[in-house]
């Protein structure tokens, strides 16, 4: 597996491009970029390296997370996922296109290539919030930061539900990297040391 990180966005988000070595197969996990300097980036990266995207995958339905989904979804003619809560998000995106083509359920299985990954409903930064877990991996999107969470005061948003869900997330082996929706990589046994609310629960 091929994970490359871009930093897009006013708020800083991870945009993920991850492939398939084999297949060169790929999915783009939250392209929140505003500007096109940062399209050109995401595609000139997927053609030098002849990637062949499958999905666009949002972990929510912020804006910081889904500003780049139509114009992938252009250039590349392929779904946009997202999970069922969070799809009205995506209408209005373009009076065009269906933005939503694939609403994911928890427990779901993303496949490209020979990579799997899992869907895992999150919700507490929003209804729909999703993290994909992979083999010894995990984009967690804004449930899980490095040292932090995914703030729970927007519409949508519960300290219980995500209370519940990092407690699914801590479950997860403790070598498994965290991949967030912003700032920097983590693993899953470095937050259960030092981040303070998965040491509360």
């Amino acid at each position: 597996m091929q994970i490359h990180n871009f930093n897009v966005g006013v708020l800083s988000t991870n945009c993920y491009v991850v492939s398939c070595l084999e297949t060169k197969e790929a999915i783009i996990i939250d392209p929140g970029f505003d500007s096109s300097y940062e399209a050109e980036q995401i595609i000139r990266y997927v053609d030098e390296n002849a990637l062949k995207v499958k999905f666009i995958v949002n972990t929510h339905g912020h804006e910081d997370h889904i500003s780049g989904d139509v114009l992938l979804k252009r250039e590349y003619g392929v779904p946009i996922c997202i999970h069922e809560y969070d799809a009205p998000c995506l209408e209005g995106l373009d009076e065009k296109l269906s933005p939503a083509n694939v609403v994911l359920e928890d427990e779901e299985r993303l496949k490209f290539g020979h990579i799997t990954l899992k869907v895992m409903h999150t919700p507490g930064h929003s209804l729909g919030s999703i993290c994909l877990v992979g083999q010894k991996l995990v984009f967690s999107g804004d449930t899980l930061f490095a040292g932090g969470i995914g703030r729970t005061d927007f519409a949508g948003g519960s300290n219980d539900d995500m209370r519940i869900s990092l407690q699914k997330l801590v479950c997860l082996p403790e070598n498994c990297v965290v991949y967030p929706g912003h700032g920097c990589f983590s693993t899953i046994g470095e937050e259960k040391r030092v981040n303070p609310f998965l040491r509360l629960l």
